[in-house]
């Protein structure tokens, strides 16, 4: 007697179709996250302090022509530190202080003749933009209000041919990488970098990757 009944299996595969079925739409599905994962790694800002990441970014030769914002967020606060405080709570701590001079030193060695350079009006940064630079703006509350016009504010004080260093907030440096369509932010700790480079001819903007405080002296000593 011969059964009669449904076929399970594609003709010459050996595997069921519904399985068939199942393992395409894995493979679409892997494949989608895989894309998805390469965009968001494709704007996030780079480490420039790895590899070669600091020429690639061409960071060397857009500072000497003057074309980029770099936007530092203050030294250690001391209201969130067991460690000393240099004097007012609101301030920075004595460790804070000693990291703000040596990221002076690193920007000294980039040069600042061709450098503007603002703070928000709050004790830490003004503190930080002290030990760092020897000054501290006054006034310049657009680095403590950043909300909504940052990025205009930015521009808006970046002149032709000049670098921009602004001392200010984690808050404000996420603004503006917001406003930058920056998928994954960079999260900065105290006294680290964001480089934003600036068009010459139309000023549109764009994030070329953060530099830690620790790593500034292993970057300048592969400097070209």
């Amino acid at each position: 007697m011969v059964a009669h009944g449904r076929a399970s299996n594609k003709p010459g595969t050996g595997v069921p179709a519904r399985y068939q079925k199942l393992v395409v739409m894995l493979s679409f599905f892997i494949l989608a996250v895989l894309i998805g994962l390469w965009f968001l790694r494709a704007s996030a800002p780079v480490d420039l302090a790895q590899g070669r990441n600091m020429r690639n970014a061409d960071v060397y030769a857009r500072w000497a022509k003057g074309e980029l914002v770099v936007l530092v967020r203050h030294a250690e606060r001391c209201d969130h530190s067991t460690n000393p405080c240099l004097d007012v709570a609101d301030g920075i701590t004595r460790k804070g202080r000693s990291a703000a001079v040596e990221l002076g030193n690193s920007f000294r060695t980039l040069g600042l003749a061709n450098a503007d350079i603002f703070s928000s009006p709050l004790a830490r940064t003004r503190q930080t933009s002290t030990f760092a630079f020897n000054q501290a703006s006054a006034g310049e509350d657009w680095l403590i209000n950043c909300r909504r016009t940052m990025l205009e504010d930015v521009l808006r004080h970046k002149a032709d041919h000049r670098n921009l260093i602004l001392v200010t907030h984690s808050e404000c440096i996420d603004q503006l990488e917001r406003s930058l369509q920056v998928s994954s932010r960079s999260m900065l700790d105290y006294g680290s970098s964001l480089f934003v480079a600036v068009d010459p001819e139309d000023h549109t903007a764009h994030v070329l990757g953060f530099l830690d405080a620790p790593d500034w002296k292993s970057v300048l000593a592969k400097r070209p």
